[in-house]
C-alpha cells in the first residue's frame, strides 16, 4: 500500500469503523494527514498504528479511554506526579491504618 487511503479505505483496511477513526483523531491517538480540503489520509504509518492499537487492546484488554488517559500521563508532567503521588500514598496502607485507629481511640477516650 503506497497511496493514502481515505476514512472509509482506512477504515475497511484495518477493521475500524469510520467513526471510530475519527474518534481516535479526536482523543490523538492516531492522526492522518488532511488534504487542503480537509479530507483525512491515512498513510502506512497511521495504518500500522491503527493495526497495532487493535492488538494492543485485545492483547492487554484495554480500553481506548484508557489508552487516551495514558497518553496523557506521557505528556503532561503535572497530571503524571499528582497520579503519582495519588497512588503511592494509596500503597503506604499501614500508616493510614495507624492513623485511622489513633483516630477511633481519640473519639473513645473523648
Amino acid at each position: 500500500m503506497h497511496e493514502p487511503l481515505t476514512v472509509g479505505a482506512a477504515a475497511a483496511e484495518t477493521g475500524w469503523s469510520a467513526r471510530m477513526l475519527r474518534y481516535l483523531e479526536e482523543h490523538r491517538l492516531v492522526v492522518p494527514h488532511r488534504t487542503p480540503s480537509g479530507y483525512r489520509l491515512y498513510g502506512l504509518s497511521e495504518v500500522n498504528r491503527l493495526r497495532a492499537l487493535r492488538e494492543l487492546r485485545r492483547r492487554f484488554g484495554i480500553e481506548l479511554a484508557e489508552l487516551a488517559f495514558a497518553r496523557r500521563l506521557r505528556r503532561e508532567a503535572d497530571l503524571r506526579s499528582a497520579v503519582d503521588a495519588w497512588l503511592a500514598a494509596g500503597e503506604d496502607t499501614g500508616s493510614w491504618v495507624e492513623w485511622e485507629q489513633r483516630k477511633h481511640e481519640r473519639l473513645l477516650a473523648a
